[in-house]
């Protein structure tokens, strides 16, 4: 036998494995690739993965492993593996996958877990947060230093594993790692690094010479978009728009793709032309290189070499300790100054994709799992990361797959950042680099100024904040002398960041004309957003260590102080005010420049409160002296930010455009404040603590300009505008002193925790309103750095009120907290305040309490700021208070406004609290705070000036202070309280508190009560003289049109006639068929046209009306989901239709009734508007009639005619004596004689059907016209405008149920109307069942409307038909159950549903009586016989068919009792079995057979009762107005249809008749078939239909997800996971591996299936974003709440939150009625409605 080819190259290939040891393996390595690399690279122009990596594992790998390991390959991984359990999990996470944190245990928020972790250990109960990874994570489980608890799962816990064997690496296997390593490393380092796309390293050139072979490779980037690849591609190569996709995919996957192989002439051609076509759609041309077929082969060869490192350190630490050793050493690289892993991060923005991964895979799988080698990585970093920084900037690819994303990894450890901060001095190496990839924007001042910035570099230069956050993100609990000395060396070096910052890019008032372009802001405020987080962990750290704490104050006071230039050559000028006088530099914030940022001031107010609250403060004397601490130069930008805030409020900066205004809402906002306006109001403190507080008052006024404005009790101007400018800014500095001396809620500032201040935040954002927990928490400052738990504060103050099936869960504020609500709350926006108020005053009002709104009292200032309270006393202070007050009493309203009073009195309360506090707690000659003694004066100052108190009582009687007059009430009484505090009047005034007020308070509320009680007696008689007035104007009215008068008097009498006739009526028979019918009632309705208001009785002589209707296919009721099956296109026969009901036709409305005039001129207008909307296309179609309804907006598509029931009554004398001569048999024979003659009438012309008629036994011979003879009447006449619109309405079922084009002379149109009438039907009856709601009387209104108009339209709409078509449907529906006729073609009896059958021929039979030019209609009399006959026999068909598909499986072993229709069945399945061979249910006991028979024909039996309900009118019985079960409805159902309660009586007494039927069944060969076996037959009843079942926990759903493998694709990029909650299919959304062609057109995977799933409509759960998708056809959709709440109640669209999510069956029962109602065309309407884009989302490729 000879060799063949494939065993001599495998045999060829091994041989590397016979090496002997004393060879030189590096050279023999180098030579086997050189040889074997090319050959083993490609064979084609796109090789295909699969092959060349097994290829690659025998050619290369497997000599390799055997030189390696000495044994077996195979044996020895299996041995390695199962030798030991790793202990740290070292999982990276690609883009999508779940990582889950605990926030219980993690040391921060970025030590996170993968899903096997998770789900295996202990933070799977606690509170955890669950988040989609960005790409290039790490699994933090076994990392003791990441988990304050529960550091290991199950899988990584030491000593609990049972895989370790004991095997070990032996020492001779390490020795040849030492030596295969390095060699191994050092290709791969040369290939993927040093020698890139140049040329390969020398020892390479020893293979077969392929100069001349070159690929032409295309690169992927962040800078071009799909589109500019895809255009590129297809002018550069000429090819299709599905190759250049497939192009552009494999870039984005591998980082590059080959798009030509050819000569370097062609290569090159083609590398031109995609550079040149790419600039012409980017400002920068695609990266292309032509490279050497052999770089190519050797790149790939080195790739696939490191990922096999990769998985050989996954299972050995001692694989992983040599390939550390090896990276480390500088001796084995080509550079020798650099070691490998030192070229890993520093050329890694030279490498593309899919090198990167290589490497980074490499590095998480070493170094990452080794931790003294982790440290070492660490320092290797550091050293490299200016670089690596630097190149960043430049880079062409995202942060996830950089080397700057693992600086999260190093820099949260915090033994690592110790160290690194102790040896390579991190905090400067890292402030530094921040300063270096900004050089461009700092301006001659050495001051930021982000004008023109790029958004993409800017968010680059986040990275390096991040890392400066990271850092910092443990603070120490120790410090060594080195550890302080490195740190301050960081600070300082961080304060020359934030001194280039400081008043940057200031920005001066425009006066006279408006800016001509916005100045770019966004930059400045974002990088203030970044660095907040740092600068509060930073003084954190400094306040961790007393001496840190003292050096870095002392540091950040200088470096102020340095960045202030005090303007000298001015004069200063001189300001006074009773008796005191302060000078200062002429500055305006109106006129010169002003920055709003202050990062260096704010850190010093920062670094001040936590020397304050370790209480440090006490040597800031020794520290600074007093002389050089120069408060006033402090707080003078702070200051100015102020009242910058304050001029803008004032509307002065208008024309500065929005810049201004952007700038000072994020300066207030929750995002900045925090080391923004907060730090602001604690630099003033600061200053009011250290400054005389009437100095400090009159710089304030100064630096508002408002001295002039508050000098005299008279306005100094008359200007209206001046004078409202001025109003406003005395609101907002009397704002900021309520800020300055009641704001207290800072650590330092009081004795205070985070926790208080917290919990402050929280209860005042409850008093504006019950809020969510998502609302809180983004209200609030961040928590997640912090030690704060804010569900514990949310709990302590507030309770939880849960959500209903809407909406989501909300807190409401604890009673016992109200009393802490502050109406000047320094953190509430004017809207809040606002709405805060209205809130309380709204409260308190229901309550019968007093209004006011006093200020609860503050907690006492810390010893360094105690000076501030000091403030509220001052002459200063008492002169504003009394310049307002007297404003307010002259009663000029231009002077003064209501919210100037307001906070005046404020203050007021705030000094007397203060007073009144002080002089509880120590005795009257101890306390120097004298606020009433200055309220009670007179000013000294002014010998005309009122005291405030005096000024108290005038203003209670100014009534434009109405709203204030119980606050006023109040400040009197608490003023009260201190004057006997001071006089000493007694001790029970020592003991009064708040419960005095509150008596106060009570008095005042008996006063209150009976001002309302007064109030609302004056109401009362206004509204009884309203009244009279009316009903004598009623009177008058009645009086003059007297002849309308009498006409409304006969109506009223003819109504109540009719009310008798109804009596009457509810006496007759309840039954609907056969010759005891009871009388139809026709409903006598009066419609109201929801477009003119004009009423009109519905009657057939009258303006037609029609009903919004909603035509839709439907899979609600299917029960063969999943399975292809065709029910539309231009050759489908919808005829009969399957019991499987795989695909229906619904038709739906809304209720809301017009006239078909007016709906004309409505459809037209909106015709007419269209070109005026771009985005309506997205909502309707009008082309194809849709339309929202102009009262509810609904979606619609059509209208409904509404065709009145007629009023008919059978005589039931007549009825039954037709009924003697009429029997079943002979009304089949009059029937066939009929239908003979028709066809024989026929046959001369058209092409007729050619049915067999059977003839029985004592048949009787009739002629042509006998069917005439049992009674006829005239048929209905319609108008020409019912008849366009029943012609109308069926072409819209026909459209759209079988997706075709209009055609009005289509056979099927007739069809579609039965179909849709019995289809919908039945759906709502299945509806009904499903929620266990009565037969009748539970129905919404829109549903008892649409279907009333529905089933008359389908009787109706046949006049607008063919009568010869309409009689050869008929022909082909009796075939299937009338015993005298025989069609070929005829389906089998048990493959058609037999309610659309009864629907089809009860609406179909009328065309028998038609004659030729005579339209002839049956009377009432014979059709109810025609109805009853054909019932019976469709009654009977569907038992047989439920009996044969009855199975002897499951039958239960309990008999119930006997009773006769067990007796009958039994009886009846042996007659069966006489005439069917095989038949199988004879043997099954008979009380099984009825009870199986009764639950299956039920629904049906429902369905028959609804139909001729609203097809003759007849009132049904009470008993299916109840609620009892359908199957405890039977009886009444049966009395209602005419039909035994026993229902085999029928085959009983139809025996003779039904026995040649059942013959000619039990021949079919489809019954044969099904009664052999070899075909499953339909059981029934049919199942109800659900959502697919939802796992309780989402984390399970999530779990699933991450398991999902895309079948179409092989590579681990993100997918977009979906879940179809019709069938349960998981589907790859939004990605182009899995879109599909359908007709042509390129569909999405969940589009085309729900093409085939729902007939189009569909409900998708996207499980990676918690986010339902609705969708409706190819082009509109929406997002919808997912049915998973958290434990606050809310969804978490995105999982952004990142809470435990735990279904809600309510909600997921709202979105299950909402498919059986098939109301998701309204749902998706609705919402693009109100959610209005130009550019919508492009459904097609969902």
């Amino acid at each position: 036998m000879e060799e063949s080819e494939g065993e001599r190259k495998e045999r060829e290939l091994n041989s590397l494995q016979l090496l002997d040891n004393t060879l030189d393996f590096a050279s023999t390595f180098h030579q086997h690739l050189a040889k074997y690399a090319p050959s083993l690279y490609t064979q084609s122009f796109q090789p295909q993965v699969e092959n060349q990596e097994q290829l690659f594992q025998v050619g290369i790998l497997t000599p390799i492993e055997w030189y390696l390991f000495g044994e077996d390959p195979n044996a020895f991984m299996e041995k390695l593996r199962e030798s030991e359990a790793p202990p740290l999990c070292g999982k990276v996470f690609r883009g999508g996958e779940t990582t889950y944190s605990c926030r219980d245990c993690a040391i921060d928020p970025t030590c996170v877990l993968c899903m096997d972790c998770f789900q295996n250990s202990v933070h799977k109960t606690h509170r955890y947060k669950m988040h989609s990874s960005m790409g290039g994570g790490f699994c933090d489980c076994g990392d003791t230093e990441a988990w304050k608890s529960g550091p290991y799962c199950k899988i990584h816990e030491p000593g609990t594993s049972d895989q370790d064997t004991g095997f070990r690496l032996t020492e001779e296997l390490l020795s040849q790692t030492r030596k295969v390593f390095p060699v191994v490393i050092q290709y791969i380092v040369d290939m993927l690094i040093v020698h890139g796309q140049k040329s390969l390293p020398a020892y390479l050139h020893t293979g077969p010479d392929k100069s001349d072979h070159y690929y032409c490779v295309l690169y992927s980037d962040e800078h071009h978009s799909n589109d500019h690849f895809i255009y590129s591609l297809q002018r550069s190569l000429g090819c299709d728009m599905k190759e250049a996709q497939a192009i552009t995919n494999a870039a984005e996957r591998e980082g590059r793709t080959t798009v030509k192989e050819g000569t370097l002439e062609e290569c090159q051609e083609i590398a031109e032309k995609l550079k040149t076509y790419s600039e012409n759609v980017s400002l920068r041309p695609l990266r292309v290189e032509v490279l050497n077929f052999l770089v190519m082969a050797h790149q790939t060869s080195a790739c696939s070499l490191g990922i096999w490192l990769n998985k050989l350190l996954a299972d050995s630490s001692d694989f992983r300790q040599i390939f550390c050793q090896v990276c480390l050493d500088p001796q084995t690289t080509t550079l020798r100054e650099l070691c490998h892993v030192s070229l890993f991060i520093l050329c890694d923005a030279k490498l593309h994709k899919g090198f990167r991964k290589v490497l980074h895979d490499l590095i998480f799988s070493s170094f990452f799992m080794e931790m003294e080698y982790k440290k070492l990585f660490a320092i290797e970093f550091v050293k490299c990361y200016r670089k690596v920084q630097r190149d960043y900037m430049d880079d062409d690819r995202d942060r996830n797959i950089s080397v700057t994303a693992i600086s999260v990894q190093v820099f949260t450890v915090p033994t690592l950042a110790r160290l690194l901060i102790e040896e390579r001095s991190v905090i400067r190496v890292i402030t530094e680099t921040l300063l270096e990839v900004l050089p461009e924007y700092l301006d001659s001042e050495n001051k930021f100024n982000f004008q023109g910035y790029s958004q993409d570099r800017f968010c680059r230069v986040y990275a390096i904040i991040f890392d400066l956050k990271y850092i910092l993100i443990s603070k120490p609990t120790s410090w060594t002398e080195k550890l302080k000395e490195k740190f301050v060396e960081g600070f300082i070096s961080l304060l020359r960041v934030l001194s280039c910052m400081q008043g940057m890019e200031a920005i001066s008032r425009m006066i006279g004309q408006h800016v001509e372009m916005e100045s770019d802001w966004e930059a400045a405020i974002a990088m203030q957003m970044q660095l907040k987080n740092v600068l509060l962990l930073i003084q954190e750290w400094c306040a961790s260590n007393e001496n840190v704490l003292l050096k870095t104050y002392k540091d950040c006071h200088c470096c102020v102080l340095e960045c202030i230039k005090p303007v000298t050559s001015q004069q200063k000028t001189l300001i006074e005010m009773c008796g005191h006088s302060y000078q200062s530099y002429p500055y305006k914030v109106s006129r010169d420049p002003v920055s709003i940022h202050l990062p260096l001031s704010r850190m010093l107010a920062g670094l001040h409160s936590q020397m304050s609250k370790t209480g440090l403060i006490t040597k800031l004397p020794e520290l600074i002296s007093p002389n050089d601490f120069q408060v006033e130069l402090l707080i003078e930008s702070p200051l100015r930010c102020l009242v910058l805030a304050g001029q803008v409020a004032a509307e002065m900066w208008k024309r500065n455009g929005l810049t201004i205004i952007s700038q000072v809402f994020y300066y207030q906002d929750v995002k900045c404040r925090e080391e923004m306006y907060d730090k602001d109001i604690v630099m003033l403190q600061i200053g009011a603590s250290y400054m005389d507080p009437n100095r400090f008052l009159l710089m304030v006024l100064d630096r508002f300009e408002l001295e002039e404005a508050l000098s005299n009790v008279s306005m100094p101007t008359k200007d209206m505008d001046q004078t409202r400018q001025w109003n406003t800014l005395i609101e907002e500095m009397l704002h900021v002193l309520i800020c300055i001396i009641g704001e207290r809620y800072m650590p330092g500032v009081s004795n205070v925790t985070k926790e208080e201040c917290m919990m402050r935040e929280i209860i005042h954002l409850l008093c504006i309103e019950p809020m969510a927990h998502s609302a809180i928490a983004k209200s609030l400052p961040e928590t997640e750095n912090t030690d704060i738990c804010l569900d514990t504060l949310i709990n302590k103050v507030a309770t939880f009120k849960k959500p209903g099936v809407s909406g989501h869960g909300v807190y409401e504020l604890k009673d016992e907290y109200l009393n802490q609500f502050n109406v000047c709350f320094y953190h509430y926006t004017k809207t809040q305040r606002s709405k805060a108020e209205h809130t309380q005053k709204k409260r308190r009002k229901q309550e019968n309490s007093s209004e006011a709104l006093p200020p609860p009292p503050p907690p006492e200032f810390a010893p360094a700021f105690q000076n501030v309270s000091n403030l509220l006393c001052c002459d200063v202070m008492m002169h504003l208070l009394r310049t307002i007050l007297q404003r307010a009493a002259q009663e000029d309203a231009i002077m003064w406004t209501e919210g100037m009073i307001q906070m005046a009195l404020h203050i007021i309360a705030l000094g007397l609290i203060e007073e009144k506090y002080q002089l509880q707690k120590a005795a009257e000659e101890e306390v120097t705070f004298d606020f009433y003694h200055k309220a009670s004066r007179i000013g000294s100052s002014d010998v005309t000036a009122s005291s405030l108190v005096t000024m108290l009582e005038r203003l209670k009687g100014v009534p434009q202070l109405e709203a204030q007059k119980d606050m006023i009430s109040w400040v009197w009484q608490l003023l009260e309280s201190v004057k006997r505090l001071r006089e000493k009047s007694g001790q029970t005034a020592i003991a009064m508190s708040s419960s005095d007020v509150g008596k106060v308070d009570e008095g005042q509320s008996s006063q209150e009560k009976e001002k309302r009680k007064r109030k609302a007696e004056a109401a009362r008689l206004h509204r009884q003289k309203i009244m009279a007035q009316m009903s004598a104007m009623q009177k008058n009215f009645i009086e003059t049109n007297k002849l309308l008068y009498d006409t409304t008097h006969e109506a009223q009498k003819t109504s109540t006639s009719t009310e008798e006739y109804l009596l009457t009526v509810a006496e007759c028979s309840k039954i609907t068929l056969g010759p005891k019918r009871g009388l139809s009632v026709p409903e006598k309705e009066v419609l109201t046209c929801i477009l003119c208001q004009e009423e009109q009785e519905v009657r057939l002589d009258r303006s037609t009306m029609v009903l919004t209707a909603c035509v839709q296919k439907s899979t609600t009721l299917s029960q063969s989901r999943g399975t292809a099956v065709i029910h539309s296109g231009e050759t489908f026969n919808p005829l009969f239709t399957s019991p499987e009901l795989s695909c229906g036709t619904h038709t739906g409305s809304c209720g809301h009734v017009m006239h078909v005039t007016c709906w004309q001129k409505f459809f037209e207008a909106m015709q007419v508007n269209t070109r005026q909307r771009l985005h309506v296309d997205l909502i309707y179609d009008l082309g194809n009639g849709e339309y929202l309804c102009p009262l509810c907006k609904c979606h619609c598509n059509s209208v409904i005619p509404i065709i009145p029931i007629v009023a008919e009554q059978v005589n039931s004398a007549d009825a039954e004596s037709l009924g003697e001569v009429l029997s079943l048999t002979r009304w089949l024979d009059v029937v066939r004689t009929r239908i003979l003659g028709y066809n024989l009438k026929i046959s001369k012309g058209e092409k007729s059907l050619s049915p067999e008629f059977l003839k029985s036994e004592d048949s009787q011979s009739h002629e042509f016209r006998s069917i005439l003879s049992f009674g006829v009447q005239s048929p209905p006449k319609y108008s020409a405008s019912t008849k366009e619109m029943l012609a109308h309405f069926a072409n819209t079922v026909y459209c759209i149920g079988l997706t075709v084009p209009p055609n009005e002379h289509d056979p099927r149109l007739p069809m579609m109307t039965w179909n849709t009438c019995a289809f919908t039907i039945q759906s709502i009856e299945s509806l009904l069942r499903d929620e266990d709601k009565p037969l009748f009387g539970s129905l919404q209104n829109r549903q008892h409307a649409g279907l009333k108009a529905l089933v008359k339209f389908a009787e109706a709409q046949r006049v607008t038909c063919p009568q010869t078509t309409i009689h050869r449907h008929l022909v082909q529906l009796l075939a299937v159950f009338l015993p005298n006729i025989k069609l070929e073609g005829t389906p089998s009896f048990l493959s058609v549903d037999v309610f659309h059958l009864l629907v089809g021929s009860v609406l179909a039979f009328p065309s028998l009586y038609c004659e030729e030019g005579v339209g002839l209609h049956p009377s009432s009399v014979i059709s109810s016989y025609n109805y009853l006959y054909l019932f019976h026999l469709l009654t009977m068909t569907h038992i047989l068919q439920i009996i044969f598909s009855l199975t002897t499986d499951n039958v239960p072993s309990t008999m119930p009792g006997d009773s006769e229709e067990a007796h009958n069945a039994a009886a009846l399945c042996q007659d069966l079995s006489r005439l069917i061979d095989g038949f199988r249910a004879a043997d099954l006991p008979g009380w099984y057979i009825w009870g199986c028979v009764k639950k299956g024909i039920v629904p049906y039996l429902r369905c028959s009762t609804l139909f001729f309900h609203y097809l003759l009118g007849v009132t049904p019985p009470d008993e299916l107005k109840s609620s009892l079960a359908p199957e405890d409805q039977l009886e009444a159902l049966c009395s209602y249809l005419c039909l035994p309660t026993n229902l085999f009586v029928l085959f009983q007494e139809y025996w003779d008749t039904v026995k040649p039927l059942i013959q000619r069944w039990g021949s079919d060969p489809a019954v044969l078939s099904a009664l052999t076996g070899k075909t499953s037959t339909f059981r029934y009843p049919r199942n109800l239909n659900t959502l697919t079942e939802l796992p309780e926990d989402y984390s399970i759903l999530l779990n699933q997800a991450s398991h999902f493998r895309c079948p179409k694709s092989q590579d681990a990029e993100r997918k977009h996971p979906v879940l179809c909650l019709l069938c349960g299919a998981i589907l790859c959304s939004q990605n182009t591996c899995c879109q599909e062609v359908v007709n042509g057109e390129e569909l999405g995977a969940c589009t085309a299936h729900a093409l085939q799933c729902g007939a189009g409509i569909c409900i998708f759960l996207k499980i990676r974003e918690c986010k339902v998708v609705l969708i409706e056809g190819k082009t509109r959709g929406c997002l919808y709440p997912a049915p998973y709440l958290d434990a606050y109640g809310e969804t978490d669209p995105g999982l952004k939150r990142g809470n435990p999510l735990r279904l809600s069956y309510e909600r997921y029962r709202k979105l299950h009625l909402m498919w059986q109602q098939h109301c998701i065309i309204e749902e998706i309407a609705r919402s693009l409605e109100i959610n209005q884009t130009f550019f919508g989302f492009n459904w097609s490729l969902l």
